[in-house]
């Protein structure tokens, strides 16, 4: 499965999200009931089914650890890793450490990417929202994207 949208959420009392129930199958079958979460440096978190993550984990942790620049995106991406399960009620838990890194409080964004979700505060989402908007009078594209056509 490709996630893809968006899903306004909120945070419970323990810090929990419900993932909505149309992401909740396909995300437990892809993950074989094993989560990954961990912070991105865009100061959002990152949800992967268990084997999505692992290429992307092994590909980090080959880098050296010498280049200071690979060093801090270990740290960052693998260090603060997290393996989670969603409950019955398909809620998962986002650690305090990890709500914190992410500026989480009350209202949260689920944000499907393809093959993982970035998990947003709403702050952050709607200052993303905004940055996006005040590029799109830039005519020019990534060179992964120039060939892009809408």
């Amino acid at each position: 499965m490709k996630f893809q949208g968006s899903a306004a959420l909120n945070l419970d009392a323990k810090g929990r999200i419900a993932i909505p129930t149309r992401y909740r199958e396909a995300l437990a079958l892809a993950a074989n009931g094993l989560l990954i979460l961990t912070t991105h440096p865009h100061r959002c978190l990152v949800l992967y089914p268990e084997p999505a993550w692992e290429p992307i984990r092994d590909k980090i942790l080959a880098a050296s650890s010498l280049n200071p620049r690979s060093a801090m995106i270990k740290r960052l991406l693998v260090g603060n890793a997290r393996e989670e399960e969603m409950d019955a009620a398909g809620r998962l838990l986002i650690a305090p450490e990890l709500r914190s890194f992410a500026q989480l409080e009350k209202e949260v964004r689920l944000v499907g990417q393809g093959s993982h979700f970035e998990i947003w505060s709403d702050a952050g989402w709607q200052a993303q929202q905004e940055m996006y908007l005040s590029l799109s009078g830039d005519e020019s594209l990534p060179r992964d994207l120039e060939d892009l056509a809408l």
